[in-house]
């Protein structure tokens, strides 16, 4: 397969194209939206009355749903910038729905099978795919082309029918983070083995420095290091087909992921259940921690720290493997099946994807990394630069273990089984055994 175009000009991998070839072998074993799931509690609802005043243009409305509560922080700002500018150049209302990001995830099911928004935030991967093939969002391909979104793009936006569900808006990496000025007044160096990270590490709590900051409140924090090192350890390949259901959870492979995750855990904070992961980004940011693996949203807790702010990504810990396998997820948009105004959604998403929507939401702080590749790029901070030319540089990018796998397995059998494992290190056959029967029961044999 011949490597697509990035929005930046760059050559990007295909596995970047949504790690459509290893998302979709396995794709759905009947419903995915069983009694479990549509059990779930109601706490995403649209906003307003019934009518959405269909259609678009002056005197008409088009409901939004975000997952970002308002005044949560820059992520939100961006949405409400990128929403006002469609109102100012369409003549469209929008009504925002805004919905912190754990109670939007967690009820997203039962959400788009009621009464939801006609737009909502989402995410390319398996899960877009998931909800194409449950008949939850509604085709977009009349929407594509669209002006500044590449071939790449277009296939992340792709569903296993061969239509478009999605438009993208953002993409970012998952990478260690650290300052500059601890980093600087401590002699320490990035490094790139893990030797080298060993070594770092144990010269980090000499010097009074707990090494990496880490928080699991919230579930899903955790799966970014599962992802890291199952990618370093046993391969890009075979993380994604331990997503798609076709490896298996108490192999060989599986369990040496989670001894290495033991023996760094003690260069961790403890505790990481009762801790956000704004709370440990705060912890780096006061110089306790000395380093933080989590994706470049990072910034949006320590937004007057950014300046001081570098990243590397995560050291090799296997020369046959490498380290140019990484997180790097694509943020966007998709229009409910449900919601009352189809028309108008669909002109808002052809507005979602311009190079002036991102430019919108891009006039604040801490900029995020516009899919667009029309749009202006002189705005970002040196910390979104280097993200852009870590991601280009990457030979395998993943999407993330909740985007990646099916969201029931990922909701109900991941999340507690990781934060299990962060309880109890030493149950490693107990942790990997539940995960593969219960792998088992929700994938099939």
């Amino acid at each position: 397969m011949s490597r697509s175009r990035s929005p930046f000009g760059q050559q990007l991998p295909p596995s970047a194209v949504v790690t459509a070839a290893a998302t979709r072998r396995r794709f759905l074993q009947g419903s995915l939206l069983g009694a479990t799931m549509l059990g779930a509690p109601a706490l995403l609802t649209a906003c307003g009355g019934d009518d959405s005043g269909g259609g678009s243009g002056a005197g008409s409305s088009v409901k939004f749903g975000i997952n970002e509560a308002k005044g949560s922080g820059p992520a939100y700002d961006r949405l409400a910038a990128v929403a006002a500018a469609y109102t100012a150049s369409s003549g469209t209302k929008v009504a925002l729905n805004a919905v912190d990001h754990n109670t939007f995830q967690e009820n997203i099911n039962t959400y788009l099978q009621g009464s939801p928004d006609d737009v909502f935030t989402w995410f390319a991967g398996f899960r877009m795919n998931q909800f194409a093939e449950s008949g939850l969002i509604s085709d977009v391909s009349d929407v594509w082309p669209i002006d500044g979104l590449g071939d790449s793009f277009k296939q992340a936006s792709t569903a296993t029918d061969g239509k478009q569900y999605f438009v993208p808006a953002s993409y970012y990496p998952w990478a260690v983070f650290y300052l500059k000025s601890t980093f600087e007044k401590r002699g320490y160096e990035p490094p790139t083995t893990l030797a080298e990270l060993t070594t770092l590490m144990t010269k980090m709590q000499k010097d009074g420095i707990t090494p990496f900051a880490f928080a699991d409140k919230d579930g899903w924090p955790a799966m970014g290091t599962f992802d890291i090192l199952n990618m370093r350890i046993n391969g890009f390949d075979f993380h994604m087909s331990l997503m798609a259901g076709e490896s298996d959870w108490d192999s060989a492979e599986v369990k040496q992921v989670f001894d290495t995750w033991r023996g760094l855990l003690p260069y961790h904070q403890a505790d990481p259940l009762g801790r956000t992961w704004q709370e440990a980004a705060t912890s780096m940011g006061k110089g306790e921690c000395g380093m933080y693996f989590l994706g470049t949203f990072v910034v949006d807790a320590i937004a007057d720290q950014e300046d001081d702010l570098d990243f590397f990504t995560f050291p090799e810990l296997d020369s046959s493997i490498g380290a140019t396998a990484l997180d790097a997820p694509i943020d966007g948009f998709c229009v409910a099946a449900a919601g009352r105004n189809q028309s108008g959604a669909k002109e808002m998403m052809k507005f979602l994807g311009t190079a002036q929507a991102a430019d919108a939401a891009n006039k604040g702080n801490t900029p995020f990394i516009a899919a667009n590749s029309g749009a202006d790029t002189s705005v970002y901070s040196a910390l979104q630069q280097k993200s852009v030319e870590v991601v280009n540089q990457a030979t395998d990018i993943a999407q993330f273990l909740d985007r990646d796998t099916r969201s029931d397995f990922a909701s109900t059998v991941v999340i507690p089984s990781l934060q299990q494992f962060l309880k109890s290190p030493d149950d490693i056959d107990g942790v990997t055994k539940s995960l593969q029967e219960q792998k088992v029961s929700i994938f099939g044999g």
